[in-house]
């Protein structure tokens, strides 16, 4: 059966038990107030295809918007880590050459390390993809220091067809609506630029007022929910 699609969410068929059960406990993570040592964050990526100009762009005249030719040449694909911590309106982007368990556990020590090394314990909500697993960690580190980085955190994994469950993904269509909106051909250009909307975004302390609980999910996606006879 094909997955029901509500308002541009993707969200499968009625009475899914485990569905429901992990979309419960993202949103009993999102109502935790904020605390210092213990940050709520949300991880997400995505590719980004680089594209390079094969004929000069027109630019803006007066009366005239700029133009590009409809032809391009394909350079690549570059990947976009973002964490974001809703609550505090930060956010950190790294661009990568790939998108392999090394490159997230990579990220993660970089999470652990350098942006919250203050943290007691960290919660990171994230997509259950096959890279985002503790053993990459493993893979990348030795045991003691694979362990020590997995201890920092608390991993929240978002169901199936719940990628929407993630604020992350906002933060990432923002990025790609204000940044990433252009032919950009290689990797250390959009490292500039996303580095510049990162402090430019961090600057505003830019947060996301999420409104969606257990309560309203109860109520908007109660076929979701299985019938429990009596």
């Amino acid at each position: 059966m094909k997955p029901w699609k509500v308002v541009g969410w993707i969200i499968p068929p009625q009475q899914n038990s485990q569905f429901v059960a992990n979309m419960e406990q993202v949103l009993d993570v999102y109502k935790r107030p904020y605390h210092k040592g213990f940050p709520v964050i949300c991880m997400d990526e995505s590719p980004k295809q680089l594209i390079k100009e094969t004929r000069a762009p027109i630019e803006m005249e007066p009366g005239q918007p700029a133009r590009e030719d409809f032809e391009y040449e394909r350079c690549g694909v570059a990947n976009i880590f973002l964490a974001s911590e809703p609550l505090k309106g930060k956010r950190y982007v790294e661009v990568t050459e790939r998108k392999t368990k090394a490159d997230w556990a990579v990220f993660i020590k970089q999470i652990a390390d350098e942006w919250y090394k203050e943290a007691t314990k960290i919660t990171l909500v994230m997509d259950n993809l096959a890279t985002h697993k503790a053993g990459a960690l493993y893979e990348v580190y030795p045991p003691e220091e694979a362990k020590r980085i997995w201890d920092r955190f608390e991993f929240i994994y978002t169901p199936k067809h719940g990628s929407w469950l993630n604020m992350a993904e906002i933060e990432l269509n923002v990025l790609m609506g204000q940044c990433l909106n252009r032919r950009i051909d290689n990797i250390q250009t959009m490292t500039n630029e996303v580095k510049a909307w990162q402090e430019h975004r961090n600057n505003k302390e830019a947060t996301v007022n999420w409104q969606f609980t257990n309560d309203k999910a109860r109520v908007k996606l109660k076929r979701l929910y299985p019938t429990i006879s009596t």
